[in-house]
């Protein structure tokens, strides 16, 4: 899926979410989404309002942080929290499932795909009839040395 697609998509799926639970759909809202879908990294709150400052966005953290809880609900967007205490987000949708070693000494963040960790999750699920929406792992260590 082409990133207008993408972001076609992911709207929808967003309108749909805020009519059922009776959520304003506003511009703000929207503007979110799509900076969101525009990013191919993980993100804290702060650089998503400077990101968006920059290019003449007028949003609120308040409506930033509004905006997520609601995003995460309709799982378009998943939140980690890697080393520190500060929530990172990242979107669920047109990405490669990805799993991540944290390197606690440096912080840096090593996203690998394995496809045999897929497979151990996908079945796992079956066994458990639960229908997989995304996953998340993390690995925490730090450099040999």
């Amino acid at each position: 899926m082409n990133n207008s697609k993408t972001k076609e998509f992911v709207k929808k799926i967003f309108i749909e979410y805020l009519e059922k639970n009776k959520q304003r759909k506003t511009p703000e809202r929207f503007a979110i989404l799509a900076e969101i879908y525009s990013r191919n990294d993980h993100f804290d709150i702060d650089s998503l309002y400077f990101s968006m400052k920059e290019k003449n966005y007028r949003v609120s953290r308040a409506t930033l942080y509004n905006t997520m809880e609601l995003l995460l609900k309709c799982n378009l967007v998943v939140r980690h929290q890697f080393v520190n205490n500060i929530a990172h987000f990242e979107k669920t949708f047109a990405t490669t499932p990805h799993d991540h070693i944290i390197n606690v000494r440096t912080g840096n963040i090593i996203e690998f795909t394995d496809p045999r960790i897929q497979k151990i999750i996908e079945e796992t699920c079956e066994k458990f009839n639960i229908k997989l929406l995304h996953h998340t792992l993390y690995i925490y260590g730090e450099s040999k040395e």
